[in-house]
């Protein structure tokens, strides 16, 4: 099974400082990369973690605020310099044609590699090898979007037992019946149906910044094993996160619960809480399994039992 692990490159809103950098988090999954969002300092932030461009599939844009996208020429630039010739999607809500046009109009990008543009009107922006990327709207001050990371179904748990009781031999056929091929033993072909228990659900991953809670969100995180959800103020500032088309934390919190995740993780924390500990308290009065992300935290997600 491939490792699934997400690293938080910046955790911060608005603007960066000191402690946090603004919104960019990377996730790994086998030998592919993605990342979601770039703002400003995110090619920096990605190198103080030792992230490999190189394995990078695509980027995906929440929406066209700064602090989510200020980094993005920058991070491209330099994926060219260090040699990046591979294919990168970069999907983002309608009119990043017309920004990418600009760009290249103005002289200040022109990447040495292929960019497919997506602009998020389909469920489904992205399909990988073993995942598929899917979005849905959320509710901000300007067009946005969330996304979530689905792995294709995993095969049931291998039962040695009775793999041995039939006659298969330890070594690669075990591997073989593992990737759902069937094998032939003693004469006798051995399905993988005969040594797996029942298929397993893929692992998921969902994140959503910038947007007030709403059902939609809730039914698309539904079940995810992690939800990274932005939660910029405490509720203290909440009629503020209405104004602006923010969640508190303890909405994030809410959202988990009523979507039965298992973990959350709340990220995008305004400059106003540089003690982030009575967020924790806020958000775990609501979801016990919350934590507070901060620059260069990193998560990997179990494969379920």
């Amino acid at each position: 099974m491939h490792e699934l692990k997400v690293q938080f490159l910046g955790t911060g809103s608005a603007r960066p400082t000191p402690r946090r950098n603004v919104a960019c988090i990377a996730l790994s999954y086998g030998g592919d990369s993605l990342l979601f969002d770039c703002g400003e300092g995110s090619q920096t932030q990605a190198m103080q973690a030792g992230l490999r461009t190189s394995r990078l599939r695509g980027i995906f844009i929440t929406h066209f605020h700064g602090d989510h996208i200020n980094g993005l020429p920058g991070f491209l630039g330099t994926m060219g310099l260090n040699g990046h010739r591979e294919p990168l999607l970069l999907a983002a809500p309608r009119g990043m044609k017309r920004y990418f046009g600009v760009l290249r109009d103005l002289s200040i990008l022109h990447p040495s590699f292929p960019v497919i543009h997506v602009e998020n009107t389909e469920p489904v922006v992205f399909e990988g090898d073993g995942f598929e990327v899917r979005t849905v709207e959320l509710d901000h001050r300007i067009p946005a979007r969330g996304f979530l990371f689905v792995e294709r179904d995993l095969p049931g748990r291998f039962d040695l037992a009775r793999a041995k009781e039939i006659g298969v031999p330890a070594g690669p056929l075990f591997g073989r019946l593992q990737r759902g091929e069937s094998i032939e033993v003693d004469g006798r072909v051995v399905s993988p149906q005969e040594v797996l228990g029942p298929t397993r659900r893929g692992r998921r991953v969902a994140y959503i910044s910038d947007t007030r809670p709403t059902r939609e969100v809730v039914e698309f995180v539904s079940g995810a094993d992690l939800l990274i959800h932005e939660g910029t103020y405490s509720h203290e500032f909440h009629g503020q996160a209405v104004e602006r088309g923010h969640s508190t934390v303890r909405e994030a919190a809410e959202v988990a619960k009523r979507a039965g995740v298992k973990q959350l993780i709340i990220t995008h924390i305004s400059t106003k809480h540089n003690d982030t500990r009575p967020l924790v308290r806020e958000a775990r009065a609501v979801f016990k399994n919350t934590t507070i992300a901060r620059d260069f935290d990193d998560f990997e997600v179990a494969v379920p039992e």
